[in-house]
Formats: C-alpha cells, sequence, structure tokens
C-alpha cells in the first residue's frame, strides 16, 4: 500500500532568509495584536526575548546561547537589526 506524497508547505521550501522573514512577520503580526489587547509594547518585547532566548537554550545549550548572547552587542550597533536593513 503505497500513500502519495505531502507536498511541503510554501515555507519549507523557501530559502532561510524568506522564513526568518516570514517569521518576522509573525512576530510583528502578534505584537500588534498584543498592543489592540491593550498589552505595553515594551512588555510584549520582554517577552519575545525570554521566549527567543528560552528556544534557543532548549534547542542549544546554556553555553551555546550564551556565546551567541555576547556577539549580539557588536551585532546591534552594527545596525543587524535596523529593520530598514531587513527587508532588502
Amino acid at each position: 500500500m503505497s500513500t502519495a506524497p505531502v507536498p511541503l508547505p510554501a515555507f519549507a521550501r523557501a530559502t532561510d532568509h524568506d522564513q526568518k522573514m516570514a517569521a518576522l512577520g509573525y512576530v510583528h503580526e502578534a505584537a500588534a495584536e498584543a498592543r489592540l489587547d491593550g498589552i505595553d509594547e515594551d512588555c510584549f518585547t520582554q517577552a519575545c526575548l525570554f521566549a527567543a532566548l528560552s528556544e534557543l537554550v532548549s534547542t542549544y545549550g546554556e553555553d551555546a546561547t550564551a556565546k551567541f548572547a555576547e556577539g549580539l552587542g557588536l551585532r546591534i550597533r552594527n545596525g543587524e537589526f535596523s529593520l530598514r536593513d531587513l527587508r532588502q
């Protein structure tokens, strides 16, 4: 008995950059919904950072996540997280 192949969702075939941009879009949508519900933007942002770091620790461990986090200051200063650069 054979089964038909299951087609992959569009983003499963997308490039890594495209997936990151789509994921960022989901986060922005969640932030907009949170604002509509009266959640403070700073609280939401800090919760996102906590969730992201928790996921990284779960996936890669504390040491690897700490090493990743150590480089964030320089990356932030270099504009890597500025939205004008991400939309290219």
